[in-house]
């Protein structure tokens, strides 16, 4: 660990330089208005492979951006670790609300990070925390002590629902054959007591359009007369949870899984405080489905949450029309034994099901993924736990995530291998929002905790 933490501290300022080098290039995957910039986001991940130390560096071209593929095999009897990353990011909307331009990175200390934070869209998602594994490898490879085999997988479409993925790793089964899977795109509970995210929410994410009149209207001459898609849709959001919170669309709960009392306690164990969470958010209480607390709503629980409305006349000043269409993006998050394809044609049905006449419902499903859990009695976690413990000198604390990832799952049906989450951003990161940051403290940390995984999975692959 000691020699560790002398080349993180002998490298710092370049492993600092690098990452803000790699931020500067706006990798929106969602707008094709960046399409370029996602390109040569890909070039420069594949050229700091190579620098770090992988034999073989590839672009795998895909449907739709390429995947960047490296690999380092030292011995085909040893383990073979799979990194997952990805090096687009979510556009930096609204720009208005940033501090700083979001692809102008700048340092700045804050209460959370006395060392400093690196402010920037993908600064935290997942730039800065894949890049961690790359200077990992430089680290390990450059001192002559990486232990087993490492192969990279680092994409560019995750932050659009990963729609070329599945394409390429059921075409690429051999080259990404593994014994574990490592990803850093997770958090943990704090600086000074890690965790190990064991499970994650699954996603359906949907659009939703309402159609009123075949024209945008006068109110004044058919306001009262015409149903106003606006009105009615959100009517029908609202609809969606009753006074409890809790989702209202038939057969939503059928299969998700009650937690033991048991369980619930145990996850209780994590240091948390209600009064700090609302206070970091502003909020004057929390919210959400009756009989739960705040650490079970956003893990165990599945949620139903509109991400965008919009319809009419959003323009300067006022125009009084009743416009012909209304929109909603609405995503749910899922839990475990919830399939994201069945929740999805369950919402489709029964929001078409409960509008008035008046007005036609088109339901577009994006995208979705299953939920994920990871046992802790695994290699790869007892692994991880023994790394975060040598490194921050406590014993990591095993978590849910309410966040989604869900090419975890595809990854363990195609193949059949365990994916072990060591996250190391914190809640308070805005990540998809407006000043995303990282902390500094934090991405050297996972530098020096990184090659620790990598020994003990080993050892314990060993015995």
């Amino acid at each position: 660990m000691d020699n560790i933490k002398s080349y993180v501290g002998q490298h710092k300022d370049r492993f600092i330089n690098e990452l803000i080098e790699l931020l500067k290039t706006p990798s929106v995957s969602a707008d094709s208005a960046y399409s370029q910039d996602v390109m040569d986001t890909a070039d420069a991940v594949l050229e700091s492979l190579k620098a770090a130390g992988c034999d073989n560096v590839e672009l795998c071209d895909t449907p739709g951006y390429p995947i960047v593929y490296g690999e380092k095999i030292i011995d085909k009897n040893l383990p073979t670790v799979l990194v997952y990353g990805h090096y687009d990011v979510q556009p930096a909307d609204p720009v208005d609300l940033w501090d700083s331009p979001p692809f102008e990175p700048v340092i700045k200390k804050t209460e959370l990070h006395p060392e400093g934070a690196i402010f920037a869209r993908g600064a935290c998602d997942d730039k800065g925390q894949m890049y961690m594994h790359v200077k990992a490898l430089e680290y390990m490879v450059r001192n002559n002590n990486l232990p087993c085999n490492v192969k990279f997988m680092i994409e560019g479409e995750e932050e659009v629902g990963s729609p070329s993925l599945a394409w390429f790793v059921e075409r690429n089964q051999e080259k990404l054959a593994n014994d574990v899977i490592l990803i850093s795109d997770t958090g943990m509970i704090s600086n000074e007591q890690p965790s190990i995210t064991t499970g994650l929410r699954g996603l359906s994410y949907v659009e939703v359009e309402v159609t009123g009149p075949n024209r945008d209207l006068h109110s004044g001459l058919y306001g009262g007369a015409v149903a106003n898609p606006i009105n009615v849709l959100t009517k029908m959001i609202a609809s969606l949870h009753d006074e409890n919170n809790h989702i209202t669309i038939p057969g939503f709960y059928d299969k998700v899984e009650e937690l033991s009392r048991e369980e619930r306690d145990e996850m209780a164990k994590a240091p948390f405080s209600l009064e700090e969470y609302k206070r970091a958010l502003n909020i004057e209480d929390v919210y959400g489905e009756n009989g739960y607390t705040t650490n079970e709503r956003n893990s165990i629980r599945p949620t139903l949450d509109v991400n965008g409305i919009w319809g009419g006349y959003t323009g300067q000043g006022a125009k009084t029309v009743i416009p012909s269409k209304a929109y909603a993006k609405i995503s749910m998050r899922l839990v475990p034994a919830q399939d994201w394809h069945e929740i999805t044609e369950l919402f489709s049905k029964h929001f078409t099901s409960i509008a008035p006449k008046g007005v036609t419902v088109k339901v577009t499903p994006h995208h979705g993924g299953q939920a994920y859990v990871t046992p802790i009695d695994s290699v790869g976690y007892q692994a991880a736990a023994a790394a975060y413990e040598e490194s921050f000198g406590i014993k990591p604390i095993p978590v849910r995530s309410g966040g989604s990832i869900p090419i975890v799952a595809l990854f363990e049906k195609e193949l059949k291998s365990k994916t072990i989450m060591m996250g190391f951003g914190l809640d308070s990161d805005a990540i998809h929002s407006p000043n995303e940051h990282y902390g500094i403290f934090n991405y050297l940390k996972g530098i020096e905790t990184i090659p620790l995984f990598y020994k003990y999975f080993t050892e314990l692959s060993n015995k």
